[in-house]
């Protein structure tokens, strides 16, 4: 069994940081692509951040320049961190990684979300 568990959100005021963690655990072959995804309140969930296994990021507009994604290989773990937080930025963060179990083939993993608010 993969799980994905997210951890690090909180509320902030405008112009503050938070780190966001996504630890992948179980039975793990490999891990290609992780990202980080958001969900607003009566919003579609939309891309934050992606990172291949080796390789350059993406980054939606709204975050480039205060968002940095990154990933520790070694501990199946990735990160957002999250600078110059605006009212905007508040949403439900889900972590998603394309995972290659021990058993069986290539899947679209999700956690289950982390709220960031950010408001004074």
């Amino acid at each position: 069994q993969v799980q994905l568990v997210e951890s690090g959100g909180g509320l902030v005021q405008p112009g503050g940081s938070l780190r966001l963690s996504c630890a992948a655990s179980g039975s793990i072959s490999r891990i290609n692509a992780m990202g980080w995804y958001r969900q607003a309140p009566g919003k579609q969930r939309e891309l934050v951040a992606t990172i291949p296994r080796y390789g350059s990021t993406n980054y939606a507009d709204s975050v480039k320049g205060r968002f940095t994604i990154s990933r520790d290989n070694a501990k199946n773990t990735a990160y957002l961190q999250m600078n110059s937080l605006k009212p905007e930025d508040t949403a439900v963060y889900y972590c998603n990684a394309l995972i290659v179990p021990r058993i069986g083939p290539l899947k679209d993993y999700w956690g289950q979300g982390t709220q960031v608010t950010v408001s004074s």
